[in-house]
């Protein structure tokens, strides 16, 4: 039986054996380390274990339960019975915000929102099926049924085996990642999205999120205003605010963002596939950006966001590729093409930004965290075996993406009006009707086990919101996606018969 108290630690402080363990578990009870209803060894076991006799162990034993803090019953063993009281919130509140920087306090006002806001609509949308199956639109993510595990898990191993027998350099293995990923990322931007990027540009980062929350630590200082979609990503919004920064909310049209002559210093924007509608910004809007960004001498943050699985046509120049002024941060992800707890993004910077983002990187990860999967992924990439798997997966995607297309236009075109995108892995639409019609015909589609994502835009100053639905379809299968829909036009047609009775 697995038992740890402190007590040799004790047994110097105390003269007798007996109290040294009275205390050792005295304390550590109290203490919270051994919790209520924790078994405790028997005297035999404990006995043994610290080299006393049993009759030593059964007083110490007595002592502590007839002061409430173990009790014990014939067969049953013997437990701890004391409940470690928590300490009082409004102290530690206290404490806590006296010792919180600025930044920490902007930070946890921020999350404690957040997660206020998650969980009443995690509530909201708990499956209390009335009757049918499932259909989640929700759960974003690739299919991992067409991941090949076997062999990513061949590369793992043979990297796990050269790291293993390799001295360590210095030079690939940077802050900024490993050099060999660095320089795989770099080609295969070069090539696909026409970025002429070189690997000393390219920052590997635990995730796109770490990326855009060191850019927001190193530009924005309180009172900076920061242009941002709307609706936009809230993590970003987020991390832009906590850094002390104001967001200026853009609003959007079927094309994306509408550029305005904004006094600003920084710009997120998501042109080839703006999150969540899915629309694509037009060439000429994208030259005004720069054009913006040129003049009142501020910086972008694109984030190329799910726009690896192409659908049909030709995707436009990332803004990256038009910068001609070094700008232009690019931000992209593998997190739709690798397993989902491999977390890989990276970073395109200007070439005057790459010292500074190597310092601000290194307080957190002052050597790659994930070597392993860097070098994996690079070797992947360098046998052309990564650019297999997403020509698979756009197959798979792209028929799967045409049929809910057809599926959401044929069934729910009076309900929602759909955004036309060429990429991506969902679909959105913003509805149609009224407030109260749509918090009703989702609180009906709940019920029923039909879910999606939610998105919601304050349009007044009377707190009246515009509603729009996200539709994720990598996870789902085709047959799932048919039953979703069509279940969910059953609903507001019932709906609709009832309201006119």
């Amino acid at each position: 039986m697995q038992f740890h108290i402190p007590y040799h630690v004790y047994s110097s402080e105390y003269p007798t054996k007996r109290l040294a363990l009275y205390h050792a578990i005295r304390d550590s009870i109290a203490s919270g380390i051994l919790h209520e209803n924790t078994k405790l060894p028997s005297s035999r076991e404990l006995a043994a274990l610290y080299g006393m006799s049993r009759g030593t162990v059964s007083q110490v034993y007595d002592m502590l339960s007839s002061e409430g803090y173990i009790s014990s019953g014939v067969g049953r063993g013997t437990f701890v019975s004391f409940l470690f009281p928590n300490q009082q919130p409004n102290d530690f509140d206290r404490h806590y915000n006296d010792l919180l920087s600025d930044w920490g306090k902007r930070l946890d006002e921020a999350h404690s929102a957040k997660d206020e806001l998650h969980s009443t609509n995690e509530e909201a949308r708990k499956p209390h099926l009335d009757s049918g199956q499932m259909v989640d639109f929700q759960t974003f993510g690739p299919d991992l049924q067409l991941f090949p595990a076997q062999e990513w898990h061949r590369f793992l191993y043979s990297q796990a085996r050269l790291l293993a027998d390799s001295s360590p350099v210095r030079s690939s293995r940077t802050t900024l990642g490993d050099g060999q990923l660095r320089a795989s990322i770099a080609h295969y931007l070069r090539r696909t999205r026409g970025i002429a990027a070189d690997p000393e540009q390219v920052v590997v980062c635990n995730g796109s999120a770490q990326a855009l929350a060191l850019a927001a630590q190193l530009f924005i200082s309180p009172g900076d205003r920061v242009v941002v979609e709307k609706p936009s990503y809230a993590g970003a919004v987020n991390a832009f605010q906590t850094s002390g920064g104001i967001c200026i909310h853009a609003p959007l049209d079927a094309q994306g963002i509408i550029p305005d002559n904004w006094d600003a210093k920084l710009l997120l924007v998501t042109p080839n596939r703006q999150f969540p509608t899915g629309a694509v910004l037009p060439l000429e809007r994208r030259q005004k950006l720069l054009a913006w960004a040129s003049e009142h001498n501020s910086l972008i943050i694109e984030d190329d966001y799910d726009s690896v699985f192409r659908h049909r046509g030709k995707s436009l120049e990332p803004l990256k590729a038009l910068d001609r002024e070094e700008r232009v941060i690019y931000i992209g992800s593998f997190s739709n093409t690798l397993l989902p707890n491999v977390r890989i993004g990276y970073a395109i910077l200007p070439l005057p930004l790459i010292p500074l983002f190597a310092k601000a990187k290194s307080l957190f990860d002052p050597h790659p965290s994930n070597l392993l999967e860097q070098r994996t992924l690079a070797a992947w990439m360098q046998s052309g075996q990564y650019e297999r798997h997403l020509r698979r997966m756009k197959r798979v995607y792209s028929k799967k993406f045409k049929l809910l297309r057809e599926l959401l236009n044929t069934c729910l075109s009076s309900l929602f009006e759909w955004i036309e995108g060429d990429a991506g892995l969902n679909l959105f639409g913003w509805w149609r009707h009224s407030s109260e019609q749509y918090i009703t015909f989702r609180s009906h589609c709940s019920a029923s086990g039909i879910f999606w994502v939610e998105t919601s835009v304050p349009e007044r100053a009377d707190n009246t919101f515009r509603y729009g639905a996200s539709f994720n379809f990598p996870r789902l299968s085709e047959e799932s996606m048919v039953y979703g829909i069509n279940k969910m036009r059953d609903i507001w047609l019932k709906l609709e018969a009832r309201q006119k009775h």
